[in-house]
């Protein structure tokens, strides 16, 4: 029963935080976005002059469960990052990637 309850419950929102709320589609939106600012930046970069300020890059879109790099939460900088391959990561099945590419 527990298993069958729907993203938003009270309960999967207790046990994931806010990581219950996104779906794949939400994970590969943000990708989306981040690449997609990326190739601006780049753009930007390649055509801007040479003697001006090359402009900032960009910062991702927040992530449930990973830290912003700017709120510093005190830890040294040896810490471990909430984006090293240990960190847990969401299960993608080959199913669910199939039936959001059609």
């Amino acid at each position: 029963m527990i298993k069958h309850l729907p993203r938003d419950s009270a309960l999967q929102r207790e046990l994931h935080g806010e990581a219950a709320e996104w779906s794949i589609t939400d994970h590969l939106l943000a990708a989306t976005v981040d690449h997609l600012a990326v190739a601006n930046w780049m753009f930007q970069c390649v055509n801007a002059s040479e003697e001006g300020d090359q402009p900032d890059p960009p910062k991702p879109v927040p992530r449930p469960g990973v830290k912003d790099e700017d709120e510093g939460d005190g830890e040294e900088a040896g810490g471990q990052d909430e984006r090293s391959p240990g960190a847990e990561t969401p299960e993608i099945s080959p199913g669910q990637l199939a039936r959001f590419f059609g």
